[in-house]
């Protein structure tokens, strides 16, 4: 049976870092760049990537980084791939173009050392058709179910046909952010650990919160997260594990701080550790934050 989580995850070291126009429309978590120069914000990032890969190290997680291209912005986010227990992986279709470009044959290279590649989503950008990887679809590995909500970065279609390719159970929602348009990614207000998961029901459309109440409680204990607890990334988080298998869930300082006592009391019950580590350059200027900056390595 496959696990949920790995002790191995791939990290891109930014080579520059700022606000990405051309992700901006569909993602309403990133502010402005001001007046900061990008220069101190790349400087700012880095010193956060560094400090956050520690933390992770430091906790017996492997880490394996890849250097970031100076043409991509969002490259710190590796969230076009994916890899399984039976050393595959596949590589998704990207909204926006510099992000397409993040996919660079030296990494797809240095991956396929490890991983049979059997898939490549790449074609369907050219039909304006995306599926953001690990963003879009938040897996339960364990029980083949893939939870999502659509946005323009996850087309109903492609979805749907992966879930039949892949053999997953597809549990699919609507969203609405604090702006009123679909949340950009599924990532950023629910997560799927062994026994527990997290999720936010406010931000999913009435019409579908029975239906998903239902499939997250049939496996786990259910972690709520409210709505406001959404703005500071609470729902972004990964479970990982060290090498002799204890459980770890893996956030931001930010999100840690705005978990109140009963929830962390509840996830306490399920983690040897919450590691969390500040991010505030990242998550202001790149609209993402842990989860995001991780991409699991089986």
């Amino acid at each position: 049976m496959s696990g949920q989580s790995t002790n191995h995850i791939l990290m891109i070291k930014p080579a520059i870092f700022y606000k990405n126009a051309q992700t901006t429309e569909s993602n309403h978590y990133q502010v402005e760049s001001e007046s900061e120069d990008i220069k101190i914000i790349t400087i700012k990032a880095i010193k956060e990537f560094n400090d956050f890969k520690g933390k992770l190290e430091s906790n017996g997680i492997q880490i394996t980084s890849f250097e970031g291209s100076k043409e991509c912005p969002d490259h710190i986010f590796p969230n076009w791939f994916t890899t399984f227990e039976d050393k595959t992986m596949q590589i998704f279709s990207m909204l926006a173009p510099n992000r397409r470009t993040e996919k660079t044959p030296d990494m797809i290279s240095e991956l396929c050392k490890t991983y049979e590649l059997t898939k490549d989503y790449s074609s369907y950008e050219n039909a304006n058709v995306f599926l953001e990887g690990t963003s879009s679809m938040v897996f339960d590995r364990v029980n083949k179910i893939i939870y999502s909500g659509l946005s323009p970065r996850t087309n109903r279609d492609l979805l749907v046909s992966w879930c039949e390719d892949n053999e997953y159970e597809l549990v699919i929602v609507e969203t609405e952010s604090h702006t009123g348009a679909p949340i950009y990614h599924t990532d950023v207000f629910m997560f799927v650990g062994t026994d527990v998961i997290g999720v936010c029901y406010e931000v999913i459309k009435p019409e579908y919160r029975d239906f998903i109440k239902e499939k997250v409680s049939k496996y786990h204990a259910v972690l709520e997260i409210s709505k406001e607890q959404i703005l500071d990334f609470c729902g972004n988080a990964l479970e990982a594990k060290d090498k002799e298998g204890n459980l770890y869930l893996i956030m931001s300082s930010r999100a840690f701080a705005a978990l109140n006592e009963k929830q962390l009391k509840i996830l306490n019950g399920f983690y040897k550790k919450i590691i969390h580590s500040d991010l505030p350059t990242i998550e202001k200027y790149g609209g993402g934050s842990a989860r995001c900056m991780l991409s699991e390595l089986f």
